[in-house]
């Protein structure tokens, strides 16, 4: 088989083998002397090269004992490498490698690719995968390269939460605790609570419709027939108003949340209208609304700083509520209360209500609604009604007070304009609203002047012609009686002339317009001074009273000047209040305009001054100097001047007075619509705002 020879052989071979290699690494160790640094190899001699994907510090080639190979990043600027789109280039030691974006993967299923000719990236469905980590009360939602957590129709993010995140955590809607207010006994009321019961243990959240159909027609059963709660006192029936007010809102603010988004409108058998609309988003304006009710707003403000859950908007107008706000007050702001007193030149104490709309109550998803950062626009319906004089069509809304009680207000909420059934308002606060005829209590201190002192000339003019004359020449009962009359009613024409002056000096020369003296103390010195003067005078010498021939003062003893003695101190007074008032007026009348022309200043305050003359009874001192009867050039002109009194009153408060010519031009206005209504066209909003604008506009002559 072998023998000795085949080993001689075999050994051989195995030392030319190890010989040869022996002589392989002696050469090497010529070539490169040193080692070279890691990443490279040696090229010849003393020089060595970078491996692919690392790059020497200096020079493609080195020597091996000063360089070194640093790692080339493929993946970084400036890019050399292309993965394509939907992937990242992940750089590694002398080399890269592709791998799809988060949320997207491989058709073949592999996690990474060399070039961009192999990318087949596509959108990862994180929710039917599996791979998503959102809460059990939630759905996932996938979104391209992504996926969020929705809360479940009829949830809501819990508090710290916000929807549609990847760590949402919700919440079911229930139905809010409502129950009945323990400080109002009405059976109707309790009966109303036990359905509000009833509704809350059956309520599903995910059906929302049904519960705030069934709500409205239990409240419209409430309304129509109301029962013992008619039988309230006023306090109470406003009070339980303003319970349900704000029970509504915060119920369909939380019911509505359980509902899909879009918009929903419910028409209830009683006439009660809902619209709502529910959104996950929104920006810019947005109009939501019914027939009897709209209303524009910015998406912004219906959103508020509340981040979680939909955004819900609704009104709810209901024209059922009438019965439980009747006789409530109103509260002016100071400005309406400046402007009406201004247009009336008088107080206004509050005015006469009647609703002539549906009540509007109106919520948001923002519950922080005192102050809003943008106004609100409404326009609600109603049955058309000419605004006459003190009357006007306002906005108001309900506010409630300390007593948990309501009234309506104006504050914060301006009328825009009214025509075709409807009326826009806006506010910049939320509430319920309502259109309101408001029919003002104008307490009119100179119309009140004006008018008794035209019954103390009536009646004293009257009883001076009937019985002046003493027929028999014998001072009787009559006579004494007349003379007594007389002696009264023309003091008190005096007195209510000297109140002329003392309103006229408020009026122009301390400005205060609209601000005298209260009517009881108008009648009260209008009245009382002439009835206390006469009640002395007879007290004192009844046989004062009487002439042979005329049925007045007697002359003798100086009883006369119980009614000089009064009239001269009021005819002194009201001349210096004439001359202070034509002072002022002139210099007012350079102050408004100085380039006015003087013959129109002139004419304008002459005019002026000779009204005054007569209305403050100025023109009565010339029967002061009728010393003698013989006299008759003052005779003739005191009774002249003195007879016209009445004509001027009419001519300066009625002819002049551009309010009443209004007033006039209104109701001939009425005449012929009333005649002709057949061929009448509906106005404009912005016209009937104007010509309800200027059908209260003060009188220009300002007096």
């Amino acid at each position: 088989m072998g023998g000795p020879h085949s080993v001689a052989l075999f050994v051989f071979h195995v030392l030319c083998v190890l010989l040869t290699l022996s002589e392989a690494g002696s050469q090497n160790t010529t070539a490169c002397a040193r080692p070279c640094p890691a990443n490279s190899s040696c090229v010849r001699d003393t020089f060595c090269r970078c491996a692919p994907g690392f790059s020497p510090s200096s020079g493609e080639t080195f020597t091996n004992f000063f360089g070194s190979c640093d790692d080339i990043n493929e993946c970084g600027p400036p890019l050399t490498v292309s993965c394509g789109k939907l992937a990242d280039c992940q750089n590694t030691e002398g080399g890269y490698y592709c791998m799809c974006s988060p949320g997207y993967e491989l058709i073949s299923g592999a996690t990474m690719f060399k070039n961009e000719s192999e990318n087949t990236c596509r959108d990862m469905d994180e929710c039917s995968s599996g791979q998503h980590q959102c809460h059990n009360s939630t759905i996932c939602v996938n979104t391209v390269g992504s996926y969020t957590c929705h809360c479940r129709q009829g949830w809501v993010p819990k508090p710290g939460f916000q929807d549609k995140q990847m760590g949402t955590i919700c919440e079911e809607i229930s139905f809010p605790t409502w129950t009945a207010p323990p400080e109002i006994k009405s059976q109707s009321l309790s009966g109303f609570f036990e359905r509000v019961q009833k509704m809350s243990i059956d309520f599903k959240s995910a059906f929302p419709q049904e519960t705030i159909q069934y709500l409205i027609m239990s409240l419209d059963d409430l309304l129509k027939t109301p029962g013992d709660l008619e039988a309230l006192d006023l306090s109470s029936r406003h009070h339980t108003a303003t319970y349900l007010f704000s029970g509504l809102e915060q119920i369909l603010r939380t019911l509505a949340k359980a509902m899909s988004e879009g918009s929903f409108i419910y028409h209830s058998p009683g006439d009660t209208e809902l619209s709502l609309m529910v959104q996950k988003q929104g920006n810019g304006n947005i109009t939501v609304g019914q027939s009897q009710a709209r209303m524009l707003l910015d998406w912004a403000v219906a959103a508020g700083a509340e981040k979680s859950g939909p955004t819900v908007v609704g009104i709810l107008s209901s024209p059922n509520m009438q019965k439980l706000l009747a006789n409530a007050s109103l509260d002016l702001d100071s400005e309406k209360q400046t402007e009406l007193e201004e247009i009336y030149e008088s107080p206004v104490r509050g005015a006469q209500l009647r609703l002539l709309s549906a009540v509007n109550l109106v919520f948001l998803s923002n519950t922080n609604t005192d102050k809003l950062n943008s106004k609100v626009t409404f326009t609600f319906s109603h049955p058309w009604e000419m605004p006459g004089t003190r009357k006007e069509l306002i906005c108001a809304f309900w506010r409630n007070d300390s007593n948990r009680r309501g009234y309506w207000a104006t504050s914060g909420c301006q009328t825009l304009g009214s025509g075709n059934g409807s009326t826009t308002c806006q506010c910049n606060h939320l509430s319920s609203f309502a259109i309101l005829m408001a029919h003002y209590d104008v307490e009119g201190s100179r119309t009140t002047v004006h008018l008794h002192l035209c019954i103390c000339l009536f009646v004293g003019s009257t009883i001076f012609l009937a019985g002046i004359e003493n027929e028999g020449g014998q001072v009787g009962l009559r006579c004494r009686l007349v003379a007594a009359m007389l002696h009264y009613c023309f003091l008190a024409a005096f007195c209510w002339m000297s109140l002329e002056g003392v309103e006229l000096y408020f009026l122009v020369v301390r400005v205060f317009q609209g601000q005298g003296l209260r009517k009881r103390w108008l009648c009260l010195i209008g009245y009382g001074v002439p009835l206390f003067i006469v009640a002395v005078s007879a007290a004192i010498k009844s046989q004062g009273y009487g002439r042979p021939q005329y049925c007045w003062l007697d002359h003798a003893n100086g009883f006369l000047w119980s009614f000089l003695g009064p009239v001269t101190f009021i005819v002194l007074c009201n001349a210096v209040i004439f001359v202070i008032t034509v002072w002022k007026l002139t210099q007012k009348f350079s102050e408004i305009n100085p380039d006015i022309k003087k013959l129109k200043k002139a004419r304008v305050l002459t005019i002026t001054a000779i009204a005054q003359l007569f209305v403050l009874g100025c023109t009565w001192v010339f029967g002061l100097f009728l010393f003698d009867q013989r006299s008759w050039v003052l005779c003739y002109t005191f009774s002249i001047l003195n007879s016209l009194q009445g004509l001027f009153l009419f001519v300066l408060y009625c002819l002049l007075n551009k309010k009443v010519r209004e007033e006039y031009r209104r109701w001939a206005c009425m005449v012929t619509r009333n005649k002709y209504s057949e061929f009448a066209t509906s106005t404009s909003g912005s016209g009937s705002s104007q010509s309800q604008t200027q059908a209260l506009r003060p009188s220009e002559s300002g007096m």
